[in-house]
Order: C-alpha cells, then structure tokens, then sequence
C-alpha cells in the first residue's frame, strides 16, 4: 500500500512561513516543497489489524497538507506492507532509505521489526521516529541515539500494573500470558521489578506463545489451571482476542489486565466480544473519544472534526485514529522548530529536546518530554476499566 503526497493542517498549530533569509539545509527527500517520509506497517499478517495506524497517518498528513503543509512544504508519507515480519521490514525500509530517499522513518509498527533496523539507521544516522514498540532497547539514547521510540516502556507500564495489584490485591494470584520476544520479555520483566521479591509467590503461572501458533487455547487452559484469580493478558493482536474469549468460555473469570497496544475497542475488544471484555482493565495517556468529560474539549471537537471529513467510515472507537492525530501534531512541533534546518541532524536533535510539549488529546497532566539521554515520550497515565462499551478511567495521575 503506497501512500503518495498527502496534505493535512492542524488547527492547534500555526503554519509557519519560512523566513526569507534562512539559509536552507536539507536531508534527502526534502525540497523547497517536499518533505519525504517513509513508514512500513502490518497491511498483511498474524497483526494486520493494526494497519489503521498507517490510514490514520495518511489522513492526518492529508489534513497537514490541505492547510498548506509546514513551513510551505507538504508531508509526502510512503507506506508499505512488512507483514509484520522483522526481515521483512529491513528489507522494505532499505527500499525506502536507498531508493524512495526518504528523510527518515515514522511510526512504523511491530517491537522485533524496529529492534532488527536499530544497526542500519544508527550507523546510516537516519532518524527512527516513534517506533512502533516499547522495548527497553528501543529507548537507549546511549547506544541507539537515532531511535526514538513512540510507545511508552513495556516494563514501565507492567511496573503500573504491578503498583496497582500490591495495593489493592497484595494477596492476588496471578497468571501471565506473553509473546515469546522483546514485546512479551519486556513485559514480565517489569512484572518482576514491579512486585519484586513477591513475584515468585503471587506468580503463580506463566506462558508464552509464538507469533506462528493459531490460538492461544491451550495457554489459557494452562494458565485457569494454576487457580490464578488475576490474569495478565499480554497479548497483542489476534492473540489478546482469542485469549479474552477462551478465558470467558471455558469459564474462567479472573480480574484481567490487558497491555494497553491491545486496547483498542474495535480490533481487539470486539473480536473478542463486549460482554467477555467486560471488567478488563488496562491503561492508558490520551483521550478516549467516546468519554463524555471531553465531549466538549476543543481538541476532541477538532479530532472529531478530522474524522468526520478525511475518515468519514472509520470506527471512531479504535484508537489507532486517536494515535495517528497525536504523533502526527508531535511531528508537527518537532518540524516545525527545524525551521530551515531540515538535516536528520536537526531532526533528530528538536526530537530529542522536546520539553513538557502539548499536543492535542493528551489526558490533562500529561506533557511530552524528551532529552538526549532519556528519550521516554510519556511518564504519566492513568487506569482505565472496560465497562463493556467503553473504558472509563479511574484513580489519580501516575508518574513514571
């Protein structure tokens, strides 16, 4: 799927004109009009669901350019199919670098497949923006300083779910499900860390599965086994699906947490069935369209505004969309205060200094914060609980 020059304006910025006497330095796949971007997504495979992010960027850049783009110079976005597979995406964003010369990439989905492309778009210094995954080794500004990743950190977020359960459930019996890579690793990981040394008695089962399984049936099985009243459902995909039904047939009703990638109400919650999801709890740092409290908030007006024109048939319920406006209005600042400077240098540089930033559809409190050496977009977030229409959050603001 390839997406050709997009134009799109955000109303929370203003559209700068470059200065007359700026002196002009650019990175391939930039010109007096053109900024070239490139961004591989799962439009086929095991997670093909998750393609709405890649319709919502287009949409987004399609708003941008209609407004006159940044600085006069419209957002072309190339985005193609990787199948969610990691050699895959090395193979489709060197097309990209080497023969598309796109300016850098932008959120481009799947932990493995990022991880895989930290080596060549370090060494070639090209700017890996918002990377789809929360890997640790997607946030190591030492060793990876063209990396920068858009998902907060898996361990962060299962440290959350961890905080919450010794609190309110210290003697809870907890099952983990989890993919067998970087994504599911990072989330036990923190699940270790978050529950320290009472993992070992509150962990009462654990499992894994490979993105080459058909169903998660029989780990679910396994884990109802172990008498578990707490389920943590670190699936993505399919696999979050498959896990929150066979865990509601087969009769097992623990209190569920699910990772907050996963939370999505169209792709995930759906499949799955509303009534099964029900109670499900999970987390989240943006704006969910369908709460009442920001019904009236001028930036859920304008998003909904956006929808309705450039996404009329879209499930407003998936948050992909919300994301897409989100990072889309961060890119925004971040070229934006490149002025003429428009080198990957420079790119990456207003990347990595971004300081308490306010972007559209961000939960109040919550600001983007970056610095060269700690590249954590997000630090703050709140708990939410699916009521079997809608999540709706609850307790106060946490901070990383």
């Amino acid at each position: 799927m390839r997406f050709g020059t997009f134009t799109a304006g955000l109303v929370a910025f203003a559209l700068l004109a470059a200065p007359a006497l700026a002196e002009k330095k650019y990175a391939p796949g930039v010109t007096d009009t053109e900024i070239k971007i490139g961004q591989t997504e799962p439009y086929s495979g095991p997670v093909s669901g998750f393609s709405t992010n890649g319709v919502a960027d287009a949409a987004f850049f399609k708003m941008i350019n209609d407004k006159g783009g940044i600085n006069g110079r419209k957002i072309n976005l190339i985005s193609v199919d990787d199948g969610y597979s990691p050699n895959k995406s090395v193979e489709q964003v060197r097309k990209l670098i080497e023969e598309e010369h796109v300016a850098f990439t932008y959120r481009s989905l799947g932990t493995a497949s990022q991880i895989a492309l930290q080596k060549y778009m370090n060494a070639n210094k090209i700017p890996q923006l918002f990377a789809g995954g929360g890997a640790s080794r997607l946030v190591n500004p030492e060793k990876f300083p063209w990396t920068l990743a858009g998902t907060p950190l898996y361990t962060v977020e299962a440290h959350r779910y961890s905080k919450y359960i010794l609190a309110h459930s210290p003697n809870a019996k907890i099952a983990i499900l989890y993919s067998n890579d970087d994504l599911g690793k990072d989330m036990l990981r923190g699940m270790k860390e978050g529950l320290g040394d009472k993992f070992d008695k509150m962990v009462v089962a654990t499992a894994s599965y490979e993105f080459s399984d058909p169903t998660v049936d029989s780990q679910i099985l396994t884990l109802k086994a172990s008498g578990a009243d707490t389920f943590m459902n670190f699936a993505i995909g399919k696999f979050a699906s498959q896990a929150i039904r066979q865990a509601y047939d087969t009769g097992w009703k623990p209190t569920q947490y699910l990772i907050a990638i996963s939370s999505l109400v169209g792709t995930t919650l759906k499949p799955a069935g509303f009534d099964k999801a029900k109670g499900i709890v999970s987390s989240v740092f943006w704006k969910d369209p369908f709460d009442p409290e920001w019904k009236d908030s001028p930036d859920m007006v304008a998003w909904n505004a956006w929808m309705d024109k450039y996404l009329p048939n879209a499930n407003k319920s998936d948050f992909s969309y919300v994301g897409g406006y989100l990072f889309g209005s961060i890119l925004v600042h971040i070229l934006q205060a490149c002025g003429e400077d428009l080198t990957r240098e420079n790119i990456m540089h207003q990347a990595a200094n971004m300081h308490d930033v306010q972007v559209p559809l961000l939960l109040p409190g919550v600001t983007v914060n970056t610095t060269p050496t700690d590249y954590r977009l997000f630090r703050q977030g709140r708990m939410e609980r699916f009521d079997g229409t809608r999540w709706v959050m609850f307790g106060p603001l946490m901070s990383d």
